[in-house]
């Protein structure tokens, strides 16, 4: 989508467009033909930056799925264009990071992005903002809380809790490994909740973050 891809913005303009966009954002399952089944290749966006702020790195990462087989990685480096604010990160992380996505060798059926999704204050998060500049399904997987209250989950893989804010569910807290710190999935875009929490963990293995993601988060700090 065009519109998604304007990041020329000033903040104000910037929140604007977020929530213009915002209820473009699907929060059902459309993974392609053959459902979860069809995902076939995955892959995981993790975004740093260097040199003060100054330049952006964004690493992606593709893999087979379910196997997580590594097919290919891709690691770009570009001029920060927006400024750092609070809650339109998106915007200064996606420049690169859609770049990175469109070089790898394959394109994804869904993309794990290091980051929030629905879990936003305006429901426009990373995984949205990719999901739709790409017309891709996507989630957002984020290592600590950005808005919402939700109880701790059980002590064990699998177990979860709902992340409410004003009375909405916006996203899951899902425990990856047991007694370890749990993470934050919300849907990104053509994804259901339910549907997100269970790619999220069947992605990982015996690592606190998704393989994908675990990849990416080493190759961008490479």
């Amino acid at each position: 989508m065009k519109a998604a891809r304007r990041f020329d913005l000033s903040p104000s303009d910037a929140i604007q467009l977020q929530k213009v966009l915002s209820p473009l954002i699907e929060r059902v399952d459309r993974l392609g033909r053959n459902g979860v089944a069809g995902v076939r290749h995955i892959a995981g966006l993790d975004i740093a930056f260097a040199d003060q702020g100054r330049t952006t790195i964004a690493a992606a990462v593709l893999m087979r799925f379910p196997s997580l087989e590594l097919i290919g990685e891709v690691r770009i480096e570009q001029p920060t264009r927006f400024p750092y604010v609070p809650g339109l990160l998106s915007f200064r992380e996606l420049p690169a990071g859609l770049v990175a996505i469109e070089r790898l060798p394959v394109r994804p059926d869904l993309v794990l992005c290091d980051g929030q999704g629905y879990a936003h204050p305006r429901r426009f998060g990373l995984a949205c903002h990719l999901g739709l500049a790409l017309d891709l399904p996507s989630i957002g997987v984020a290592k600590s809380r950005l808005i919402g209250t939700a109880t701790e989950p059980g002590p064990e893989r699998g177990d979860t809790a709902f992340l409410r804010h004003h009375d909405e569910i916006i996203g899951m807290v899902l425990r990856t490994r047991r007694k370890v710190r749990p993470l934050y999935v919300s849907v990104g875009h053509r994804v259901s909740l339910e549907t997100a929490v269970a790619l999220t963990l069947q992605a990982t293995t015996r690592y606190r973050l998704p393989e994908p993601l675990r990849r990416a988060d080493q190759l961008s700090k490479t």
